[in-house]
C-alpha cells in the first residue's frame, strides 16, 4: 500500500486508538499484578517489540554521517530513567483513577511540553496560554473533590499528573537528542532501560508481586501483551511510519484523541460512570489541549500553502 498523507492520518488516529485503549489494559492489569512490576514487564516486551524494526528499516544518517554513539547512550539513559520515573506515577495514579479520565490527565503533556519549553529559550505563545488555563480548570474539576467539610484532593489524579509531567520532560529530551541518533535505536535504548529500572525498583518496593511473577502475569496476560506489543510496539511502529506523511500538526490533534478513545474505552468496557464534573474536567481539558496546538495548526497550513503555490 503506497503510503498517503491520508493513510499516514489513518496510521496515526489508529496509533491514537490504540494507546487510549491501552488505558484500560492499565486499568484492569492492577487486578493481578502491582504498578512497577507491570511496568517492567510490559517495557521489557515492548523493546524485544520493536528490536525487530531494525530489520526493517537502515540505520539513519546524521549530517551525511553515522548516529551520535555517545548521545545515544547517554540519551538513552537519561530517557529510560525519565520514563520510568513518569510511567511509576501514571500507573500508580490509575489505581485509583477512571481510565477516560486518566486519559485526559495524560493528554496534558501536549500542554505542558511548550511550557517547559522556556526554559530552554523556545518561545510560549498565547494559545499556549490559554490551553494551559483550560488545562488547569479541567484539573480542578478532576482533582478537586467538593466534600461536606471542605475540599478534598484526589491524589491519585495527582499521581497521573505528575506521570504527565514526566512525559513532557521526556518529549523535550527526545526533540533535543533525536536529530543526532537513529529512532529505533533509541527507543529500543530506552524501553530497555526502563525495564532495567523499574524491574529493580520492583526488587524493593513490590518484593510479594515479583516472587509471584509468574502467576501474576499469567492472571493479566492480555493486558499485559495488548500494553508490551500493541501499545508499546505496534502503535510506535505506525506513528514513525506515519509520520513520514503526516505534518506535526495532524500529529498533535490525531494523537490528542488518545483521551477520547481512552473515555469511551473506559465507558464501554469497564461500565466507567462519569459524572457532570467528570464530564465537564475532561471536556476542558481536551479544549486545552487543542487550543495549545493552533499555531501549529496555522503554521502547518501556511506552510501547506506556500509549498503548493510554489
Amino acid at each position: 500500500m503506497r503510503l498517503t498523507p491520508i493513510n499516514a492520518d489513518l496510521m496515526m488516529l489508529l496509533a491514537a486508538a490504540i494507546w487510549g485503549f491501552g488505558f484500560i489494559a492499565q486499568k484492569e492489569a492492577m487486578n493481578d499484578m502491582d504498578p512497577l512490576t507491570f511496568n517492567a514487564v510490559r517495557f521489557a516486551i515492548g523493546a524485544l517489540t520493536v528490536a525487530p524494526l531494525r530489520l526493517l528499516f537502515p540505520r539513519v544518517e546524521v549530517d551525511g554521517g553515522p548516529p551520535d554513539r555517545r548521545t545515544l547512550i547517554l540519551g538513552g539513559l537519561i530517557l529510560g530513567i525519565v520514563v520510568a520515573v513518569a510511567s511509576a506515577f501514571q500507573q500508580y495514579g490509575i489505581v485509583g483513577v477512571d481510565a477516560g479520565p486518566a486519559g485526559f490527565i495524560t493528554g496534558l503533556y501536549v500542554v505542558f511540553v511548550p511550557i517547559f519549553g522556556l526554559a530552554i529559550g523556545v518561545r510560549t505563545r498565547t494559545a499556549t496560554w490559554i490551553g494551559c488555563l483550560l488545562a488547569i480548570a479541567g484539573m480542578w474539576f478532576l482533582g478537586i473533590k467538593p466534600e461536606s467539610t471542605g475540599f478534598e484532593v484526589d491524589r491519585w489524579a495527582i499521581l497521573v499528573l505528575l506521570g504527565a509531567v514526566g512525559w513532557a520532560v521526556q518529549v523535550l529530551i527526545v526533540s533535543r537528542i533525536s536529530p543526532r541518533t537513529d529512532p529505533i535505536d533509541l527507543t529500543v535504548l530506552q524501553f530497555g532501560v526502563v525495564a532495567v529500572v523499574t524491574f529493580l525498583a520492583a526488587l524493593v518496593f513490590e518484593r510479594d508481586g515479583m516472587v509471584n511473577l509468574a502467576s501474576s502475569v499469567r492472571g493479566a496476560i492480555w493486558e499485559v501483551l495488548y500494553s508490551g506489543v500493541l501499545a508499546i510496539g505496534i502503535a510506535f511502529f505506525l506513528q514513525i511510519v506515519a509520520q513520514r506523511k503526516s505534518p506535526p500538526a495532524h500529529v498533535a490533534i490525531l494523537l490528542s484523541l488518545e483521551a477520547l478513545f481512552a473515555a469511551i474505552g473506559g465507558w464501554w468496557l469497564l461500565d466507567e460512570q462519569y459524572d457532570q464534573r467528570t464530564i465537564l474536567g475532561c471536556g476542558l481539558m481536551f479544549a486545552g489541549i487543542v487550543a495549545s496546538q493552533v499555531p501549529r495548526i496555522i503554521r502547518s497550513n501556511s506552510s501547506d500553502d506556500e509549498a503548493a503555490n510554489g
